[in-house]
């Protein structure tokens, strides 16, 4: 049972870190439910406090996740037309079989939504400048969230190895 619950928490937390990229799955909070599983092994003891702080910070890079593209976006000058853009562009980027399309997508969708805004075009460019590197600081501060959970993961396993296998 153990293992089972060790492997599953090591599933989960993998899954977050690749959610700190893709949209759909929201990066921390499944990286946390990895630690929450972990502690629910029989041999490894609740800590509460170990959980109630990664909780915590889950839960606030959860919420500056869609804060920081929001803020870079209207940093530069962008509306919610580029915002909705970015977004849409970053699911195309991710479906789309071209190299990169994670990266181009939020900037392009942020282009065209800026445009459909009636924006200028270098307003419009300005703006989609913004919400990508909003949204990078977002995927890397989660990316780098999820990671450490990840370490805090294998300590937890290594400071319970000889009672987990």
């Amino acid at each position: 049972m153990d293992v089972l619950l060790v492997v599953l928490g090591a599933v989960l937390i993998l899954v977050g870190i690749l959610g700190s990229f893709l949209p759909v799955l929201p990066g921390v909070p499944v990286s946390w439910l990895g630690l929450l599983v972990l502690h629910l092994a029989p041999s490894i003891p609740m800590n509460y406090w170990f959980l109630g702080i990664t909780f915590v910070v889950a839960a606030l890079i959860y919420a500056l996740n869609w804060i920081i593209p929001a803020m870079g976006t209207k940093k530069y000058g962008g509306s919610r037309y580029g915002m909705i853009g970015a977004t849409i562009g970053l699911v195309v980027g991710i479906i789309a079989p071209i190299p990169f399309g994670i990266i181009i997508g939020p900037f392009v969708g942020a282009f065209i939504g800026e445009i459909i805004n009636k924006s200028n075009r270098k307003s419009a460019l300005r703006a989609a400048f913004g919400s990508f590197v909003g949204f990078l600081a977002s995927s890397f501060m989660e990316f780098i969230v999820a990671c450490g959970f990840l370490l805090l993961f294998f300590y937890k396993v290594w400071e319970f190895r000889e009672v987990l296998f």
